[in-house]
């Protein structure tokens, strides 16, 4: 048994882990490039504390991982991405939020022969005609969640929805995949500035309009900003969203507004698996906090790798692809499986904002889309 130390390095700190389980196999270095600082640092918090969480609890002392913090700007997540592939020389690369930054960096990582393991930002532009053979999406297809809140407005009676996102292109694979699934018509369409945190304009067009329901994509502080000038708007019109306006780390800051409002999303803390009970346990006990939908796709994205690295060498590319293709795991969300683009083919559900105790958190009420794969798939030829 090797006693080892892996260094998971950062921009400002040396941090240390002590595990005892290798393999025969070559060691595995990842770059990890997210959102740490300024606005969305949340989301990127929550995706390293995730992964990093299945590493230590992994006990694996071939797998080193460096971070990086992209501070939410493609120049930066470039730069850092060319710095872990030419000086760093990692294996796999994975960590970034925000499809704006994945588009800048993921094209050319896997051109480059590198893998790269998204656990959040899924770009439809990566699924369809540009998808890469070692480009594989471990949270979703950017217009999943959308659709699946299509699909739950149609059930809710809603016929007439005013609908807004940020323009960029997670903002506007959100609008394209609710008006794919959604049958009604629409009150408005709107595309927002990407970090706008004044939205009296836009609530103002909500009001003026003959909407029945309101669709909303705006993650992070946006939803933030939004949700709270809307309750106090006095605009009463029933809202829908994805998880990313809804989740855990969001809620708190939004509070009493968010009360009611469903959404959608693959995974919640209430999912009754014993991988996913354990894990909503053990993030609370390492890190003081309930996980979020971000903190699980870190987790899953890291026993992804892990289930690889335990049965392939990194270094024989055709055989490591074959072992994140195979996705023999245990996921967070139960049952996991990849699509032919290496996006996942899974369940999305309906959530209500509900409180307990003093923290407002989601509960699952329904299934919006089962086994949903995405709308690319087809265009994919590796």
């Amino acid at each position: 048994m090797i006693n080892k130390t892996i260094k998971i390095l950062t921009s400002s700190a040396v941090l240390t882990a002590t595990a005892l389980t290798s393999s025969a196999f070559a060691d595995v270095k990842v770059g990890m490039i997210t959102t740490l600082s300024g606005g969305g640092a949340g989301l990127g918090i929550d995706v390293r504390d995730g992964f990093m969480l299945a590493i230590k609890q992994s006990g694996r002392t071939d797998i080193e991982v460096v971070i990086e913090d992209d501070q939410r700007k493609p120049d930066i997540a470039v730069q850092l991405a060319d710095k872990m592939v030419q000086s760093e020389k990692v294996d796999v690369l994975t960590g970034i939020i925000w499809s704006n930054l994945a588009m800048a960096v993921v094209p050319s990582v896997t051109a480059q022969g590198k893998f790269y393991l998204s656990p959040n930002a899924g770009p439809s532009a990566l699924a369809g005609a540009g998808c890469h053979k070692n480009y594989f999406n471990v949270a979703w297809q950017n217009d999943n969640l959308h659709e699946a809140a299509g699909a739950y407005a149609n059930g809710a009676g809603h016929k007439n929805s005013f609908i807004l996102a940020p323009n960029y292109p997670a903002g506007k694979d959100a609008l394209t995949g609710y008006k794919r699934f959604f049958s009604g018509d629409l009150a408005g369409e709107i595309f927002t500035k990407l970090g706008q945190t004044d939205y009296a304009a836009e609530i103002a067009q909500i009001r003026a309009s003959n909407a029945d329901s309101v669709f909303f994509f705006l993650p992070g502080g946006m939803g933030i900003s939004f949700l709270k000038q809307y309750a106090s708007s006095g605009v009463d019109l029933p809202v829908v969203g994805p998880a990313f306006s809804f989740d855990q780390g969001i809620l708190q800051a939004v509070g009493s507004a968010a009360l009611g409002v469903v959404n959608t999303s693959q995974w919640n803390k209430d999912i009754d698996n014993p991988t996913n009970n354990a894990f909503v346990e053990s993030f609370k006990a390492e890190y003081g906090r309930l996980p979020s939908l971000y903190a699980s796709q870190g987790f899953d994205t890291a026993n992804l790798l892990i289930s690889a690295v335990a049965t392939s060498d990194v270094k024989d590319a055709d055989s490591f692809r074959k072992a994140l293709e195979a996705a023999n795991f245990d996921s967070t969300r139960g049952d996991f499986k990849f699509g032919s683009n290496h996006h996942p083919v899974q369940t999305i559900y309906a959530r209500k904002v509900i409180k307990e105790g003093d923290i407002f958190t989601n509960m699952i009420i329904g299934t919006a889309l089962e086994n949903h794969s995405d709308a690319y798939a087809k265009e994919c030829k590796f």
